[in-house]
């Protein structure tokens, strides 16, 4: 339990350091949301559909961007996040913007110790389920946030690409696929802006999706579909080409870049 702890401490020592430096990036682009861009991506959109007065638990939210994407769209929202700074910043947004969603600061394993709500969606995206040692209580509040016939959604960066060690040049297939053992990496700059100095010291771990799927259905959520992609939405990983249709790709499309999983809570 130490250990795990020193983990979480250390990555969210980072993450309030990212807060700052995302906000100013171009990739969140703070001032073409607050003037009414939606930050939601194609493959969330098409998934949840018409979320008006729908409840929506967003886990790992960072700074509430999507979380009050989906608010605009008539969800009522709670973020959760480990970061104090971007909870911070996702609750001034909040005020900023004249809607109602909540924002908690919490670690997820312990969202049921802070919201007791049942919900009609709970949503996760992009670059969340790897600071997450062990899924197994992931899944255990994912299910017992939702309501009777509630869903759950989420929308990944695939297995694959996290076997690759992205601080080599060109980076190297390093890491299991189902590995076990915890990876540290300490880098400057962040995804968002890569010439920034801020220094990213993190703990992450890597999830099969056998491993997800089964989380999942032993807390009694049936998967309605799993989907895997070879584009991402975001130009966050080496060598990646630009599409016609503004998503990225690698240029020998060997491998998915993205999944997507939906799942409902059966009575």
């Amino acid at each position: 339990m130490e250990t795990t702890e020193h983990y979480f401490k250390t990555n969210k020592e980072t993450w309030n350091k990212k807060v700052a430096v995302h906000a100013k990036s171009e990739m969140y682009n703070l001032k073409a949301f607050k003037e009414g861009e939606n930050s939601l991506m194609k493959y969330e959109l098409d998934a949840l559909g018409d979320v008006s007065d729908k409840s929506l638990l967003h886990l790992q939210c960072h700074f509430g961007q999507d979380t009050l994407s989906w608010s605009r769209k008539g969800a009522r929202c709670t973020g959760i996040d480990l970061s104090d700074e971007g909870i911070k910043l996702a609750r001034e947004l909040n005020e900023e913007l004249k809607l109602d969603s909540k924002f908690i600061c919490c670690n997820v394993y312990d969202v049921n110790k802070h919201v007791s709500e049942q919900f009609d969606i709970v949503f996760t995206s992009y670059g969340t389920i790897g600071w997450l040692p062990d899924l197994k209580p992931w899944a255990k509040i994912i299910a017992s946030r939702l309501k009777e016939g509630g869903v759950f959604f989420i929308a990944e960066f695939h297995p694959i690409v996290w076997m690759f060690d992205y601080l080599k040049k060109p980076a190297e297939l390093s890491f299991g696929y189902n590995q076990k053992e915890v990876i540290y990496e300490e880098y400057s700059g962040t995804y968002a802006d890569e010439k920034n100095e801020v220094i990213s010291k993190e703990y992450g771990w890597n999830h099969g999706l056998g491993e997800i799927i089964t989380a999942l259905t032993s807390e009694g959520l049936q998967i309605e579909y799993l989907n895997e992609y070879d584009e991402s939405p975001y130009d966050v990983f080496p060598d990646l080409v630009k599409t016609e249709n503004g998503m990225f790709t690698t240029k020998d499309k060997l491998y998915p870049l993205i999944f997507t999983l939906k799942a409902t809570k059966k009575s």
